[in-house]
């Protein structure tokens, strides 16, 4: 071997090792590698065990699949829209010029609530009246429960947005991709595409206990049965709060760390 491709090979695995080291170091990223694979097969298992079992089912509720689509849409939006507001004022290295300046951390969560639902009904408008052009289906159908249920599912995701967000001031950047995996990891147990039942014994008990699952059941009661079920509504409202309250204490818990120890003068690309 030459001296020049020796030296050629001595950079690239130099690269490489950088990379390893990276990963090593960081459980985020090292969590990523196995994290898309494995809730792929998950969902996607689920949804194969449903339409097995429920053939006749999927035949019978036209625009179903679209409208839960639509839905989960509103929450992936909500927390993926707050979450990027949040790391954008950290990739600008503004984090700290904003927490030197009069703005209370109550003040900063609820702009960026604010910001979120601005651009979760322009995104999510903007595809239902496609789903009308295009597929000849309507979410506005639903009525007075899309608002219920759209209001629920951007709670649960503005709840699981300010967790994420707490996490990468915690943990810095390394910890980004947290933002769009936390999402995902909630949709094999919410139910968007199937129901509660087809999840394994063991299983439905941690779905029960998470607001979207009953949302979805909700939407399911709709469009198949005509039944509009408050009790469901009332475990997703309920169940909410718990989330709500949760992620604001772990919102300012962490800050206050990063307070105390430097960490919002750190953050940066």
């Amino acid at each position: 071997m030459s001296i020049h491709a020796y030296q050629t090979w001595i950079r690239i695995w130099a690269m490489a090792l950088r990379h390893y080291y990276l990963i090593r170091g960081s459980w985020p990223r090292l969590l990523e590698l196995i994290y898309w694979p494995a809730l792929q097969m998950t969902l996607w298992g689920f949804i194969t065990i449903f339409f097995e079992t429920h053939s006749s089912w999927v035949a019978q509720a036209a625009g179903i699949l679209i409208s839960a689509v639509l839905l989960w849409d509103v929450m992936f939006r909500g927390q993926i829209s707050l979450f990027l507001s949040f790391i954008e004022e950290i990739w600008s290295r503004n984090l700290g010029h904003l927490f030197v300046s009069p703005l209370r951390p109550s003040e900063l969560i609820a702009a960026l609530l604010l910001v979120s639902l601005v651009r979760t009904l322009i995104g999510v408008g903007g595809a239902a009246i496609l789903a009308i052009i295009l597929f000849d289906v309507s979410v506005f159908s639903l009525g007075i429960a899309l608002a219920a249920f759209f209001a629920n599912l951007i709670v649960m995701g503005w709840a699981l947005g300010l967790i994420v967000s707490g996490l990468v001031l915690r943990f810095g950047q390394g910890a980004e991709s947290l933002g769009w995996a936390a999402i995902f990891l909630v949709q094999p147990i919410s139910g968007v595409y199937y129901p509660i039942s087809v999840l394994p014994d063991w299983l439905q008990p941690i779905a029960a206990a998470v607001p979207s699952a009953h949302i979805f059941e909700g939407l399911r009661a709709i469009l198949i049965d005509e039944t509009f079920r408050m009790d469901l509504l009332l475990n997703a409202i309920a169940l909410n709060v718990v989330f709500v309250v949760v992620s604001i204490s772990i919102f300012f818990m962490i800050l206050r760390y990063a307070r105390i120890h430097g960490q919002l003068l750190q953050l940066g690309e």
